[in-house]
């Protein structure tokens, strides 16, 4: 899809299915939802966004807690009633996250329905493009360097992947300022 012609419809509604790390700012939601101002036919986002790993959210924590002791004890066992909270908390993030966003979507003039993912992100995405005969794939993710040079991003696995155009955003950047940092308007597609 070039950057401005409108993709091409067949009369039906156009489903777009968004997959997300954190919630969108209304400046991100605004600028995904112009990307289709033009079409003549009604958008739908489906959001998805994955659910925070509670695991590796406490990995993390105690791998801070000694990181300034190289010879600190083991860490302490977390036992499965700290466990279960951890994972409550991080399932209701995730929902108070897709519930920002989706709003931040509606407040846009946008039709937006959405859920929190506990597959992997790219399997949960190609599921959703299946079920709701969706037409593109947007990924809005934060910068990833690393990942993004050795084609482990999550834009790389779905353009191996899916067989729909894949844009990729970043959040919280807006088409000027990711198209000083990167050209072509900041965003990747197939």
């Amino acid at each position: 899809m070039s950057e401005n012609a409108a993709p091409e419809t067949s009369g039906e509604d156009y489903d777009v299915v968004l997959l997300i790390e954190q919630a969108l700012t209304v400046q991100d939601a605004t600028q995904v939802h112009s990307l289709h101002e033009g079409l003549d036919v009604p958008v739908t986002y489906h959001v998805l966004l994955p659910l925070e790993d509670a695991a590796a959210r406490i990995e993390s924590a105690m791998g801070s807690l000694t990181a300034g002791d190289m010879l600190a004890s083991p860490t302490m066992p977390m036992s499965e009633v700290d466990l279960q909270a951890v994972r409550k908390d991080c399932q209701d993030r995730s929902n108070s996250e897709l519930d920002e966003t989706l709003a931040a979507l509606r407040a846009s003039g946008a039709t937006a329905v959405g859920q929190v993912v506990g597959e992997p992100p790219i399997d949960a995405l190609a599921a959703k493009l299946t079920e709701v005969d969706g037409r593109e794939a947007i990924i809005l993710t934060r910068p990833h360097v690393v990942a993004e040079f050795f084609h482990l991003d999550w834009t790389s696995k779905a353009r191996r992947k899916l067989g729909v155009p894949i844009l990729h955003l970043l959040e919280h950047e807006t088409f000027d300022g990711q198209a000083e940092r990167y050209g072509e308007e900041g965003i990747t597609g197939i």
